[in-house]
């Protein structure tokens, strides 16, 4: 089941239509159509999940809670990278971010960086089992 399919599966759950969704939440009309084909915005991706009171990795990945929950530690270290991603995007550590040999706008930032923590949060998990798989068994 894909991220289109698991919001519609929680409409059907609430009694709702895809459409009123949308309106409730100030969406364009026909954007969650449009999921199976397009990058989703994180932020509205988010809205979507606050509204059903699930989490993102569950919209996104279909996990379930308690499913590759991240621990304390693992929140820790996920901030710190972060904040020190953070920290070289704003200050053009490396060089000035950019896509296609223009400047990422600032205001964009958030945006990737919102990306990348999703990203973070989803793999964390799977390279703990990838890469030390006995340590991690319950």
């Amino acid at each position: 089941m894909d991220l289109k399919e698991r919001i519609k599966s929680l409409c059907k759950g609430r009694g709702i239509s895809m459409n009123r969704l949308e309106g409730e939440l100030g969406f364009a009309k026909g954007y969650i159509s449009k999921l199976g084909t397009s990058k989703p915005n994180v932020r509205k991706i988010q809205q979507i999940a606050d509204y059903f009171d699930v989490s993102l990795d569950y919209l996104i990945s279909g996990d379930k809670p308690g499913e590759k929950q991240l621990t304390a530690k693992d929140e820790r270290d996920i901030a710190r990278d972060m904040e020190n991603i953070l920290r070289k995007l704003r200050k053009n550590e490396d060089g000035p971010a950019s896509y296609d040999g223009e400047a990422i706008p600032e205001e964009d930032i958030d945006l990737l960086a919102g990306q990348i923590e999703l990203m973070m949060r989803r793999l964390k998990p799977i390279n703990k089992e990838k890469y030390n798989p006995n340590k991690n068994k319950k």
